[in-house]
């Protein structure tokens, strides 16, 4: 990043570049858990929800390279392994151990509440004090709100009576 884009960037970039690198650790979980998902859903609706969580895992691997961007231009590295990602994660991830698709689609609402959590925090940390990051926090969040509105749109449908 030159200097006078450093310049204008007014939080301690270190801190700025671990949060990101948390979230960063959360959207590569996030893609495979939703790309996992996608692949061994079993039951009502498969096709449909193994479709949007398709569509999911590839916005959820758009937002770690916005992340990834943006650290570099702060002068920051992503995390390098697998193991720092497990490490680093806010959100954690949980295996699709019962492919049942209302129970894929409980799991990524968690995932999906706990990322709204994460960037709603972030924003609040950049807030006024970095245009750039704030810009794409904000861009990310206003998808993670999407993301838990569909999946939870889909489980509600599931578990209406059908007429």
């Amino acid at each position: 990043m030159g200097t006078k884009g450093r310049e204008i960037v007014d939080v301690n970039i270190k801190e700025l570049l671990q949060l990101m690198n948390k979230a960063y650790a959360d959207e590569w979980l996030a893609y495979y858990q939703y790309w996992v998902g996608s692949k061994v859903a079993v039951g009502r609706m498969r096709g449909i929800i193994a479709e949007e969580l398709e569509e999911h895992a590839k916005e959820e691997l758009h937002h770690a390279d916005m992340l990834v961007e943006r650290m570099i231009q702060l002068g920051g590295t992503p995390l390098l392994t697998p193991d720092a990602i497990l490490k680093e994660t806010n959100c954690g991830y949980e295996a699709p151990k019962d492919p049942n698709t209302k129970k894929l689609l409980a799991q990524n609402i968690k995932g999906e509440q706990c990322a709204i959590e994460t960037y709603k925090s972030l924003l609040d940390f950049v807030k006024g004090k970095d245009a750039i990051t704030e810009k794409i926090v904000l861009e990310i969040l206003e998808d993670e709100v999407e993301h838990e509105e569909d999946l939870q749109a889909m489980l509600d449908d599931m578990k209406s009576p059908v007429k």
